[in-house]
């Protein structure tokens, strides 16, 4: 088994695409033998070109119909939002499906997607799987793994803290409605907010680790920091007296008490430019258990000896899913959510 390879295709090429590209020239454990892309200026080019890496022999195309012809052990799906109706293609063609887009544990809110999914597994004999950083690790794997230590469980918090500007793409700036009026920006649909489904699989997933079942998933008011003066970023400003600090909650409620608590908090400055001034600290995942005894984690980067830290999450959130293939390609045909797999067996990861 130490000297299989498994034939990828990588679909799509964006920042998680990317890492997937790079991590797959790398690692004997995979044969990259196609590249999807979107745009038509990626088609036609050697992915590692694509990757910000030396060319690897595989040249990008936007032929979705030559993807699927091709033989290979495995997709890597990385696109933003998941088309049902491809990932239901692909498998029945005959690939596994390993995606960070979407979709990683069957909870009722995707009752018939899912229930499309197995069906597709059925008829191509194959297997799907979601994975990722948050949803996909932080908020569902790492509280199973700490409550393994635990004697009792009362509540779960899992903290996401991101300072936006030092630790993600400044096209989230607009997109989660930093520089917004206050009012209007809690008049109005969130980002985060639209994702609690998503994030809500964690929940469910924590619950069925631990045998209990949620009655519910509740969202308390969304909580709102303005800048006390002009925050400056490197394609403009969020100006004075707007948005520039976000706290969304989820609570699953277990037996009418609540269980599991989630928090998203997205800041833009430190808390002397902020009002109320929050200080949540550096980004990081980080998942509080009380009950006995009371335990905490915290999963962050690595801060270097210059005092810099890089947030990793790109990464994260890439090769939570890529360690996975392997078990995945190897496991009989279904949706393979993370209590089916166990505890994977990353390889590869140790090379010269």
């Amino acid at each position: 088994m130490a000297d299989k390879q498994y034939r990828v295709i990588q679909w799509m090429t964006g920042d998680v695409g990317q890492v997937g590209v790079r991590h797959f020239a790398d690692n004997p454990v995979y044969d990259l033998v196609g590249v999807l892309v979107h745009s038509k200026e990626k088609a036609g080019k050697d992915a590692g070109e694509i990757a910000g890496i030396a060319p690897v022999g595989v040249i990008a195309t936007d032929d979705v119909d030559a993807m699927v012809a091709l033989e290979a052990d495995c997709v890597f799906y990385t696109p933003i939002i998941m088309d049902v109706d491809t990932v239901c293609r692909l498998l029945r063609s005959g690939k596994n499906v390993v995606t960070t887009a979407g979709f990683f544990h069957p909870s009722p809110d995707f009752r018939d997607p899912a229930e499309l999914i197995r069906t597709a597994c059925v008829e191509g004999g194959t297997s799907f799987h979601g994975g990722g950083i948050h949803p996909g690790y932080a908020g569902d794997i790492l509280p199973l793994t700490l409550a393994r230590v635990m004697s009792r469980v009362d509540t779960i918090h899992v903290y996401e803290v991101v300072d936006v500007l030092k630790d993600a793409p400044l096209d989230h700036i607009d997109w989660m409605g930093f520089g917004k009026d206050k009012d209007t920006f809690l008049s109005e649909p969130t980002i985060l907010g639209l994702g609690l489904p998503f994030f809500a699989q964690s929940m469910h997933m924590i619950a069925d680790g631990l045998g209990v079942t949620i009655d519910e998933v509740t969202a308390a008011e969304v909580g709102v920091a303005t800048a006390v003066e002009d925050i400056a970023h490197d394609e403009g400003a969020i100006p004075k007296g707007t948005v520039a600090a976000q706290r969304h909650e989820w609570t699953a409620w277990v037996g009418g008490k609540p269980l599991i608590i989630f928090h998203a908090i997205y800041l833009t400055a430190t808390p002397d430019r902020l009002e109320p001034p929050w200080d949540w600290g550096e980004t990081r995942y980080e998942i509080v258990i009380d009950g006995d005894p009371p335990t905490e984690l915290t999963l962050k980067g690595v801060r270097q000896p210059d005092g810099t830290m890089a947030h990793p999450g790109y990464d994260w959130t890439a090769m939570g899913a890529i360690n996975a293939i392997p078990d995945v390609c190897d496991a009989s045909p279904g949706w393979l959510n993370h209590l089916d797999l166990g505890l994977i067996r990353p390889r590869g990861l140790v090379r010269p």
